[in-house]
């Protein structure tokens, strides 16, 4: 699968509209939780310091992130910013090229640098500089930088470098000893602000952070140290890998062997064929062997000799049927073809065709349409003991035997058994009671979307079940509420809590909560994120 399809078929699987945890989404909002007050001290001492500002982190710790809300924050016909990149610097008139086409200079020396930046402050504009990437600097180069954030004067901009932790040693060294910088060091997320920034994440994707399990959020921040850049990897990852399992999960049960589903109901059906087969044979030939008298009238009849040599006719069947000759080999002579003369029908088998009672004279002609037998030389057969005569004579209860005589058929081809009809699924009536909880859902729903989209609820609990988000509503009081969205292509019910002006209110208002709902980590989320789900949903 292409990294293109893989996208395709992750975002498709979540219904995300992108990708949370790219490097850029659209909309994305500045996580607050520990880079808020770096970046309000980052104004502050742009205003009042006169040192060169460092901040510092490893790799994926969120450094650009801070430094794109730093000049997005900043007031801008007051500030004008120059952002430049150390990996395509190269040396120090490299970087000073780049800070001077960012103030729409020609000359890249300190002197002309520092000129332009006391014109523009004489027009109440400051400049700050920020560099990316600034471990990748030569020493040369962050002198020049020292230079420049000492200033003149006239005027002096205002230099901030964002660059790893091993940057501090080697300006310590350049410093030695004066004060010339001042640094300040990013911290990881905690587990609980790692949720928080997983749900922001999801949120603005259209979806939320049910979509992760407790223990999913604790490996993530595990994994990650609870730095952003990782825990954006980390997420994407188990998110995948859940969707895969899923899947193959799904392809195991669809068939047998890689068979797909309809192939293997093709299997069973052919299977419960031969087996029904295998039976009805089996059956047959038990009966044969189990009652052989019975079988014999039905088969052949005992034929005597006449006094004067020849075959002499064959004793009358007790029902009135026709007998069969033998020729001396004593195989049975071949019947008539379908078609050549009506099949005999027997008792009891006539009655079950509709035969009424004194219609069997219809077997004699019948048999009368046969074709006559072929003479055979007279032979010579033993004498038949009376007492087998007269067994033979004693009238035989009807027993299940074939229409035709059992003369050694050959065995017939077993008939595929018939479909058995599905029945169709009965679908209940929904109660009145189910009916009402319906209206009250819409109703909730309805109340979702009078709710001003800045404002939030604290998110609950969300089941498959219409019927468990009512009885949870109706157990713990009119505060409670649920709607309904989609997810993974299946209704969910979400139970959320109250209305709060910010999410510090909604926060803060948990511990409010009994233990109960407590233990299913409730969090919250905007009523704009909630009503797209709900409009979705529709």
């Amino acid at each position: 699968m292409t990294s293109l399809h893989a996208d395709e078929a992750y975002l498709g699987h979540y219904q995300f509209s992108h990708d949370p945890f790219a490097a850029r989404v659209p909309g994305f909002r500045f996580f607050p939780a520990q880079r808020k007050p770096v970046l309000g001290q980052l104004h502050h001492l742009a205003r009042y310091s006169q040192l060169l500002l460092v901040v510092s982190g490893p790799i994926g710790s969120g450094k650009t992130l801070l430094r794109q809300a730093l000049v997005a924050s900043t007031n801008k016909q007051a500030v004008q910013s120059v952002v430049v990149s150390a990996r395509g610097a190269g040396d120090l008139a490299g970087l000073f090229r780049q800070i001077a086409q960012g103030l729409g200079m020609q000359q890249f020396d300190v002197r002309s640098i520092l000129a332009q930046v006391a014109q523009l402050a004489l027009t109440g504009q400051e400049v700050y500089l920020l560099v990316d990437d600034a471990e990748q600097l030569a020493d040369a180069t962050l002198e020049g930088l020292f230079a420049l954030a000492a200033g003149s004067g006239e005027a002096r901009p205002h230099v901030f470098l964002f660059a790893e932790t091993a940057l501090i040693s080697r300006l310590e060294a350049l410093s030695d000893g004066e004060e010339r910088f001042h640094a300040i060091e990013l911290q990881p997320y905690s587990e609980d602000e790692t949720r928080e920034y997983l749900a922001q994440r999801l949120d603005g994707a259209g979806q939320g952070i049910e979509l992760l399990s407790d223990d999913q959020v604790t490996d993530i921040y595990l994994t990650s140290g609870g730095w952003p850049g990782r825990i954006n990897q980390v997420a994407r990852d188990v998110l995948i890998e859940a969707m895969l399992a899923q899947r193959n999960a799904a392809s195991s049960s669809a068939g047998l062997l890689g068979l797909p589903r309809k192939h293997l109901l093709a299997l069973v059906v052919v299977a419960i064929g031969l087996g029904a087969a295998w039976f009805m044979q089996g059956r047959q030939e038990r009966l044969a062997q189990e009652s052989p008298a019975q079988v014999l009238p039905e088969a052949v009849a005992p034929v005597a000799a006449a006094p004067d040599g020849t075959a002499a006719e064959p004793a009358a069947k007790p029902e009135g049927g026709a007998s069969i000759e033998f020729a001396g080999s004593s195989q049975p002579l071949p019947l008539p073809l379908v078609g050549e003369a009506q099949p005999v029908i027997r008792e009891p088998l006539a009655q079950v065709s509709g035969m009424a009672e004194g219609e069997e004279g219809g077997e004699a002609e019948n048999l009368a349409a046969l074709p006559p037998a072929q003479p055979v030389a007279p032979v010579a057969v033993p004498s038949v003991p009376p007492a087998a005569v007269a067994l033979a004579a004693v009238p035989m209860l009807p027993v299940a035997a074939p229409a035709a005589p059992v003369v050694a058929p050959a065995p017939a081809p077993a008939a595929a058994p018939k479909p058995v009809p599905v029945a169709k699924p009965v679908v209940p009536q929904p109660k009145p009671a189910a009916v009402a909880a319906a209206k009250a859902g819409s109703a909730s729903a309805g109340w979702y979307g009078a709710q001003p989209a800045s404002q939030f609820a604290l998110q609950i609990l969300g089941t498959r079940s219409e019927g468990g988000a009512q009885a949870f509503v109706s157990k713990n009081g009119a505060e409670y509420r649920y709607f309904k969205k989609m997810h993974q292509g299946q209704p969910l019910y979400v139970v959320t809590y109250g209305k709060f002006s910010s999410r510090a209110a909604a926060q803060a208002a948990i511990k409010s909560l009994p233990a109960s709902v407590q233990a299913g980590k409730p969090w919250p989320r905007s009523f704009a994120s909630i009503q797209q789900e709900a409009v979705q949903a529709r």
